[in-house]
């Protein structure tokens, strides 16, 4: 799948990378390039980066195509999705905690959890950082996760 990438895009694109940046001291990608071809290379990535909106419910606002394909998604349906709906519901609770110990904290590192497709496929998300999102003066954005290891589980029936 191709993306239309906006200037909106691009911006969030930057938004993602600039505040994994100044938790982690790392770079998601390489970051030489114009910011077009680092939206484009991020969306285009082996591993997996999301991130929601700071709603009161959080709705994803991004997924690239390592997401969109792990969790059975096109882009305009995983946008419109609740980020809670990515986790089973007694999973949710325990991402909830998490979620408010990132806010505070700014990011985690080594992120284990399950999480369930929109096709029904269950698979561990395993060594994922999570993140706070924020723009240059520092307003709160909203959350990212990257990964690169999920495990598929297999139903034993």
């Amino acid at each position: 799948m191709t993306i239309d990438l906006t200037p909106a895009l691009v911006q969030h694109s930057q938004h993602l990378l600039n505040s994994f940046k100044a938790f982690t001291n790392q770079d998601l990608i390489d970051r030489t390039s114009s910011l077009d071809v680092q939206a484009r290379n991020l969306f285009e990535a082996k591993f997996v980066i999301v991130s929601h909106n700071t709603d009161q419910d959080p709705i994803f606002n991004y997924g690239n195509q390592a997401a969109l394909d792990l969790w059975d998604f096109d882009w305009t349906q995983f946008t419109k999705l609740p980020s809670r709906l990515s986790a089973e519901p007694l999973a949710q609770i325990h991402r909830d905690r998490l979620f408010q110990e990132v806010r505070v904290q700014g990011y985690i590192t080594n992120y284990r959890s399950v999480r369930i497709s929109r096709a029904g496929k269950r698979f561990w998300v395993e060594n994922a950082t999570i993140w706070t999102v924020t723009d240059p003066t520092g307003t709160f954005l909203g959350q990212a996760a990257t990964f690169s290891k999920w495990t598929p589980i297999v139903n034993p029936n």
